[in-house]
């Protein structure tokens, strides 16, 4: 590990081991920008990976290229989504801390200094240290210094912060225990979005603690075309979803009712949102996707319906969800969103009341 003069007392008192990930798919209008800000950390890590997840041969070519004047490590794999790029990375490493990188964000010069001098000297039980991120546009241009902090608590202490909202804990921004990501097994593939949260939800539950560092350490770049705006989010929503509820079974004796009180909260609205899109947003690649979103909300109705938890009011109300978005009429949909919007008798849709 690089370290400048004034880290030399860190250093004497054998400082942790970092490696950083990044996963990269044709991402070359980025990954420079990304490259670089690993390079020029205050404290440099000591292995820095980039793993290529089944680019096109010109996209590879280039990474080769930059890796080569650059000087880093580059890992080729077909394609297998973000979660298994990192866990790739993550099994060609050795360091005992682990920091991931989006292709198209980029580190602040002291994200790795920050995050190691948040590792307490006294947790056997470490999970992960991370920090708060600047918000800015595809061009790096920021429009917020301080973003996680503004949609939940930190750090994280109970399952309902952890299930019944998104977490808001995002892996560039973090510093992972090898052990405990070891422990967990890694990231799961299955998801190509809400993996973050599946991830430190996992761990949380095994056991390890965390730690909030209250200063921005990582630049998120947010671009409208990323994959939180495509069907791939919808369809991975829905598979989370599944998984949680699988985890997090009702428990009439603990009086404990995980689906009504937490999950239906947080995901009803983004399923019929999901549902209905393809019928108010200009996107010429919705259509296409129109019955997959449909049947992601009928997957879930059919997961209300069968709850007993769910008052019966609620039932009828995604009940009749589920006959406006079955259709297939976007004069039915917009004119179902008026009535709503107007505060007549279809304001049931897009509420959250299970009342």
């Amino acid at each position: 590990m690089h370290v400048s003069p004034k880290f030399s007392k860190l250093a004497s008192k054998k400082a942790p081991t970092v490696v950083v990930v990044i996963p990269y798919y044709n991402g070359s209008a980025f990954i420079e920008r990304s490259v670089r800000s690993v390079l020029n950390q205050t404290l440099r890590p000591d292995e820095f990976i980039v793993v290529n997840d089944g680019s096109t041969a010109t996209e590879a070519a280039f990474l080769h290229k930059l890796a080569r004047r650059l000087h880093f490590k580059v890992i080729d794999q077909p394609n297998g989504g973000q979660g298994s790029a990192r866990n790739t990375g993550v099994r060609a490493s050795t360091s005992n801390y682990i920091s991931f990188l989006d292709q198209d964000d980029f580190y602040r010069d002291t994200h790795v200094e920050a995050l190691v001098r948040a590792i307490p000297s006294d947790d056997p039980h470490l999970g992960w240290v991370y920090g708060d991120l600047m918000e800015a546009d595809g061009a790096g241009n920021v429009l917020r210094t301080a973003t996680v902090k503004r949609h939940s608590a930190h750090p994280k202490r109970d399952i309902e912060q952890m299930v019944g909202f998104d977490m808001h804990v995002l892996p560039s921004a973090s510093l992972i225990s090898r052990t405990a990501y070891e422990a967990v097994g890694g990231f799961d593939p299955q998801f190509i979005g809400y993996e973050d949260d599946d991830l430190f939800l996992r761990i949380f539950r095994s056991g390890y603690s965390n730690y909030f560092v209250d200063e921005p350490v990582t630049v998120w770049c947010i671009r409208p075309n990323s994959t939180s705006y495509t069907v791939m989010m919808s369809r991975s929503r829905f598979r989370y979803f599944k998984k949680l509820q699988e985890m997090f079974p009702d428990d009439r004796k603990m009086v404990r009712y995980y689906f009504r009180d937490l999950l239906i909260p947080r995901f009803h609205s983004q399923f019929v949102q999901d549902a209905i899109r393809w019928a108010v947003q200009e996107d010429n690649h919705l259509p296409e996707h129109r019955k997959e979103l449909v049947s992601i909300f009928n997957g879930y109705g059919r997961a209300v319906f069968s709850n007993k938890s769910i008052p019966w009011r609620f039932k009828a109300k995604v009940w009749l969800e589920r006959l406006v978005v079955n259709t297939n009429s976007k004069i039915v949909i917009l004119t179902a969103i008026r009535l709503a919007q107007a505060g007549h008798g279809l304001r049931v849709f897009f509420t959250r009341s299970l009342r």
